[in-house]
C-alpha cells in the first residue's frame, strides 16, 4: 500500500507515529478528532497506541484509549502495547491498558511472557492482578 501513498501522505503519516512515539498527546489527539485513524499503522504493524506505550506515554495512551484505540492490537511480530508497556516498566500505562480491558496474556510474546522473561517482577505482579 505504501507504493500508492505520495510523498506527502507518507511525511504525514510519519509525522503522526512521531507524535505518538514523542507524547505529543494534544496535537496527536487533535488530528484523530480530525479524522486521523486512531489504529493507525505503519509498516511494521505498529499502531499509534503501541508507539505510544513502548514510549512510556501513560497520557497519550489513554487519550488513545479513550477515543477507541484497539488495545488488543497486535504488531506484525505479534507484539502488544501492554506487552511494550511492560518491558518499558510503565505502571501508569501498564494500568491504563488493562483499565481498558487489554489481556495480559494476548500476543507472542504476552506481556506476561515479556515480564517473565525480563524478570521484571514488579510488572508481573501488576499483570496478574488486572
Amino acid at each position: 500500500m505504501a507504493e500508492e501513498l505520495d510523498e506527502e501522505t507518507l511525511a504525514f503519516a510519519h509525522r503522526m507515529f512521531d507524535l505518538a512515539r514523542d507524547g505529543r498527546t494534544a496535537e496527536l489527539v487533535g488530528q484523530v478528532a480530525a479524522g486521523l485513524p486512531v489504529d493507525l499503522t505503519n509498516d511494521k504493524g505498529d499502531t499509534l497506541l503501541i508507539l505510544a506505550a513502548y514510549h512510556a506515554h501513560p497520557d497519550t495512551v489513554a487519550a488513545l484509549l479513550s477515543h477507541g484505540a484497539d488495545a488488543a492490537r497486535t504488531n506484525d511480530r505479534g507484539q502488544t502495547a501492554l506487552a511494550a508497556a511492560a518491558f518499558r516498566r510503565s505502571t501508569e500505562t501498564v494500568n491504563a491498558l488493562l483499565a481498558a480491558g487489554a489481556d495480559p496474556h494476548h500476543g507472542s510474546p504476552s506481556a506476561v511472557e515479556t515480564a517473565r522473561f525480563f524478570e521484571l517482577d514488579e510488572m508481573l505482579a501488576l499483570l496478574q492482578r488486572g
